[in-house]
């Protein structure tokens, strides 16, 4: 077997994964592929962000179709095996499987990188066909085309998973990069050798760049295609699935089904079908805590540098997301070898690729608590971003005000962010005073689930912040009012027993053991001023 050809890894890799306690089963997505291996000459590529399911997904389409060896053993057990073409397409191919993320032992060059791929397969390609004399120091397009001359029949899957590595690495050149793509197009492009060509990535693949140099490929991306959406991320019925044996298999559970979709939820198909993080649901079940596991899975500089050196661009609608309201924007796939995303557009289309933002009906957000903190984190660490950093710094002193019952304190902050750091809003509406007090109690986030509109009591609160670090400390409901007192606001609170938000179901143990403190916030309009109250239920 080789080391590419034929190999036995991707099977070995898939069938450990099949064996895992939160397995999900998205071999269906094989009998999709079946009608492209049988007229050949196909070319696909399955854009996500990090830790999707783009490896997993190639291993098993690798695993299923290479002749390697029988994967009956892992197969029969799933979903592909109630097609009626299961057996036709079982381990009945050639199949080169390539991990364009692997950089060797020692590799500091990009003419290191692709000289060890093409040896590999040039060596593979010699071991598994004897009788067809390959010179190795011959080209590997060469090779293949050679193979194919002799025998018409030796046609082959390629699957290439993170095909976009190379550019992320510090000893890429751009001319490194073109390169790259002329080497993909030589081997791919046109070749009477390839059955199938199936490749994943993170960035959009290199036909949108000025040479469409694999334009023959048909690209899906969460953003703009919905075929294959389903088998990258889980969808509602698969957390649900994954929650109930969470629940059968550990005893001291420590992770609801509102958490896991209050941390992993927020991202879309193009139909709107939601999907959760897999990465981050998988592990916060297996580790029965919820945390942030995809943001801490990889180099996430990417979000700091679209924001620090883009500062004017994107500072005001970064300040609005964060505060919870989406920002409408045209998302287009930009070029693959851009090093420069001058524009707004540019900028929020690369934090969708990456996964950043969320894009849904024409508008990006933040889609879940796990991108929300860090996007916290870097509003409170990031000077550059001038007001919006000012008043990350002042929701620390908002937070200890409002626990200490000092209104003073609470309206003279207001008051500061709507006379002179607050550009962004016309602040005429309700829904505006939100996004402020969002802002304003960013650091609340630390140490506070904070929900908007939350179902309590006899209706919907406006702010309900419950305690996640400290179950002694003191929980919080928050009502806002334009053109009506903060008493008022107090009332309502009382009046719709939003309190009742604390005690949980009837059955259920108490969660949490502090006070509960009822928060009115108003704004006048004609006198345009803040007022404040808050009262210990």
């Amino acid at each position: 077997m080789g080391v590419y050809l034929n190999s036995k890894a991707a099977y070995t890799l898939y069938k450990s994964e099949t064996e895992k306690p939160y397995f999900l089963d998205k071999s269906s997505m094989l009998e999709e592929l079946f009608p492209l291996v049988q007229t050949g000459n196909n070319h696909i590529c399955i854009t996500r962000p990090r830790r999707f399911g783009k490896t997993v997904m190639a291993n098993m389409i690798s695993s299923f179709f290479s002749r390697a060896c029988d994967t009956k053993d892992v197969f029969q057990k799933l979903r592909i095996a109630e097609s009626k073409d299961y057996e036709k397409y079982r381990n009945q191919f050639s199949v080169i499987h390539v991990s364009l993320n692997e950089l060797g032992g020692r590799c500091n060059s990009y003419e290191q990188y692709i000289e060890r791929i093409e040896t590999r397969l040039v060596r593979d390609l010699k071991r598994e066909y004897p009788n067809v004399w390959i010179d190795e120091k011959e080209s590997v397009v060469d090779a293949f085309l050679e193979l194919y001359a002799q025998n018409e029949e030796t046609r082959f899957i390629f699957v290439f998973d993170e095909w976009d590595f190379i550019f992320h690495q510090s000893f890429t050149t751009e001319k490194d990069k073109k390169d790259y793509l002329m080497f993909l197009r030589d081997l791919l492009k046109d070749r009477p050798y390839v059955q199938l060509a199936y490749m994943t990535g993170i960035l959009p693949i290199a036909k949108y760049s000025s040479g469409s140099e694999l334009n023959m490929f048909s690209e899906f991306t969460m953003a703009e295609e919905e075929r294959f959406s389903e088998y990258f991320g889980f969808t509602e019925l698969e957390v649900d699935l994954l929650f109930e044996r969470y629940q059968k298999k550990t005893q001291k559970q420590q992770i609801t089904r509102d958490g896991l979709k209050n941390w992993y939820d927020g991202y879309h198909t193009k139909a709107g079908e939601r999907l959760y993080n897999p990465r981050s649901v998988v592990v916060a079940l297996s580790n029965n805590n919820l945390g942030n596991y995809w943001t801490s899975s990889g180099p996430y500089d990417e979000i700091y540098y679209y924001i620090e050196k883009n500062v004017d661009a994107v500072r005001d609608d970064l300040a609005r997301m964060v505060s919870g309201i989406p920002v409408p924007v045209k998302i287009r796939e930009y070029a693959a070898t851009s090093q420069e995303l001058k524009t707004k557009e540019e900028i929020f289309s690369a934090m969708v690729v990456y996964g950043f933002l969320s894009y849904e009906n024409g508008k990006v957000s933040i889609p879940n608590k796990e991108l929300m903190d860090k996007f916290t984190e870097m509003l409170q660490k990031e000077p550059s971003l001038g007001y919006v950093y000012r008043l990350a710094r002042e929701s620390e002193r908002m937070l200890r005000a409002t626990l200490a019952g000092d209104t003073n304190t609470m309206e003279e902050i207001l008051e500061l962010v709507h006379d002179t750091e607050v550009p962004i809003l016309s602040y005429n509406h309700e829904t505006e005073l939100a996004a402020i007090v969002n802002l304003v109690y960013l650091s609340a986030r630390d140490f506070y689930r904070v929900e908007r509109e939350d179902k309590a009591g006899k209706g919907y609160v406006d702010f309900i912040f419950y305690p996640e670090v400290d179950k002694n400390a003191d929980a919080i409901i928050l009502e806002l009012k334009v053109d009506h007192t903060p008493e008022e606001a107090i009332q309502q609170i009382k009046d719709k027993k939003y309190a009742l938000r604390f005690q949980g179901k009837i059955g259920e143990k108490k969660k949490y053991f502090g006070r509960i403190l009822a928060v009115g916030i108003s704004y006048g309009k004609n006198q345009k001023k803040h007022s404040c109250k808050v009262e210990i239920l």
